[in-house]
């Protein structure tokens, strides 16, 4: 009988983690869908000219402002300022869905190291930007592992925003 609600206990914990996985997964290619629709920003290489690039860790004391201009009440005069909307609504449907999410959107060109593992270090140059999410979560030994400061991404997915041309 113990061993009975030892694999239920497994089984929920196992459904959760692969429930979070499609979820990260929907969000990655949310917003690869926003890149190619703005890819005129999106294909900017430096976080200055491109809100796409960022390395964020949506806590529950993070507090995503609403940007200026409100693009949803006022529309935005810029595919800059619809960039920065789009980050700040993505960022936080995230927050809302996810246990303590690290996400990391860079140029990678090697986005796993030689035994194959994904890492959050980028090389920040290529011509297409990666998605790496993580959040807080059950490792496979049963430790809890942070998003924030352990572990690795558990999703990592190409966002190829399309050619400049």
């Amino acid at each position: 009988m113990l061993g009975a609600v030892g694999m239920q206990a497994t089984a929920l914990q196992s459904n959760k983690e692969a429930r979070n996985q499609a979820t990260a997964t929907t969000f990655a290619r949310e917003l690869a869908e926003k890149m190619r629709g703005n890819k005129g920003v999106a294909i900017q290489t430096t976080t200055a000219q491109n809100p796409y690039l960022f390395d964020v860790t949506l806590d529950t004391s993070t507090t995503i402002a609403t940007p200026s201009p409100n693009c949803f009440t006022a529309g935005c005069p810029t595919p800059k300022d619809a960039a920065i909307w789009d980050v700040a609504d993505w960022q936080g449907r995230v927050q809302a869905t996810l246990p303590t999410p690290r996400v990391k959107v860079c140029f990678d060109q090697d986005p796993f190291d030689s035994a194959g593992k994904p890492r959050w270090v980028c090389t920040d140059d290529g011509d297409i930007a990666v998605l790496k999410m993580s959040w807080t979560r059950n490792s496979t030994a049963g430790t809890l592992e942070f998003a924030a400061t352990t572990g690795v991404p558990v999703v990592v997915v190409p966002l190829t925003a399309g050619s400049s041309e």
